[in-house]
C-alpha cells in the first residue's frame, strides 16, 4: 500500500442507502485526504520517502514517533476501510473465512455478536478488527489510529467508528450503523483475500 490518497473502489452513491455519498465524499476527500498530506510532509526528505505505507507505520511504532503513526496508521486504516465495503456485500461469508470463523469463533451468529460488541462499545473515535493473530482469529477494537499492523498481526477487517464515519446519516446511533455494516456492507471477498495472503 503506498502513501497516497486512492481512489474509492466504488461510486460515492454505490453504497446508499447504507452510507451516504456525502459521507463518503467528506470521509474519502476530506479526513482521509489530511492524514495522507500530514504524513506525506512527514516522510518527505526522511529515509522513509520511499517505503511503503506498511513500513511507515511499523517504523513509526519501533521510533516512538506518534504523530508519523497517527498520521500514517489513519492513512492505511482508511484506505483498509474502503475495500472492506461492497455494495453487494454484508451477510454471512462463503470460503475460507467461513470455516475459520466456525472453527475459531463459534460461528457465524457468534462473530457478529463478538464484532457489534466490538464497535459499538469502543469508547470515543476507533475502530473494530478482524485480525489473524499467531494463526487464529481475533475480534477486538482500537483506539484512534491504533491497527492490527503495528502489533505484528494481519488485519482481515475493519469498520471505522470514528463519528465523522457515520453522522451524518446515523447520528449517535452508532449500533445501527454497525448492524448496516454487519447486514449490509461487508466485503467479504477483500476478507477472504486477506486471509489467503497472511503470512
Amino acid at each position: 500500500m503506498k502513501l497516497e490518497l486512492p481512489d474509492l473502489p466504488y461510486d460515492y452513491k454505490a453504497l446508499e442507502p447504507h452510507i451516504s455519498a456525502r459521507t463518503l465524499e467528506f470521509h474519502h476527500d476530506k479526513h482521509h485526504a489530511t492524514y495522507v498530506t500530514k504524513a506525506q510532509g512527514m516522510v518527505k526528505d526522511t529515509p522513509m520517502a520511499d517505503d511503503d505505507l506498511e513500513t511507515i507505520v511499523q517504523k513509526a511504532v519501533k521510533e516512538s514517533n506518534t504523530g508519523l503513526f497517527n498520521n500514517a496508521a489513519q492513512a492505511w486504516n482508511h484506505t483498509f476501510f474502503w475495500n472492506s465495503l461492497s455494495p453487494n456485500g454484508g451477510g454471512k461469508p462463503s470460503g475460507a473465512i467461513a470455516t475459520k470463523i466456525d472453527e475459531d469463533l463459534g460461528g457465524y451468529d457468534k462473530f457478529v455478536e463478538a464484532f457489534s460488541n466490538a464497535a459499538v462499545n469502543q469508547f470515543g473515535s476507533g475502530w473494530a478488527w478482524l485480525a489473524l493473530d499467531g494463526g487464529k482469529l481475533k475480534i477486538y477494537g482500537t483506539a484512534n489510529a491504533d491497527t492490527p499492523i503495528a502489533k505484528g498481526q494481519t488485519a482481515l477487517l475493519t469498520v471505522d467508528v470514528w463519528e465523522h464515519a457515520y453522522y451524518l446519516d446515523y447520528q449517535n446511533r452508532r449500533p445501527d450503523f454497525v448492524k448496516a455494516f454487519l447486514n449490509e456492507l461487508i466485503n467479504w471477498d477483500f476478507v477472504n483475500k486477506n486471509l489467503a495472503g497472511a503470512k
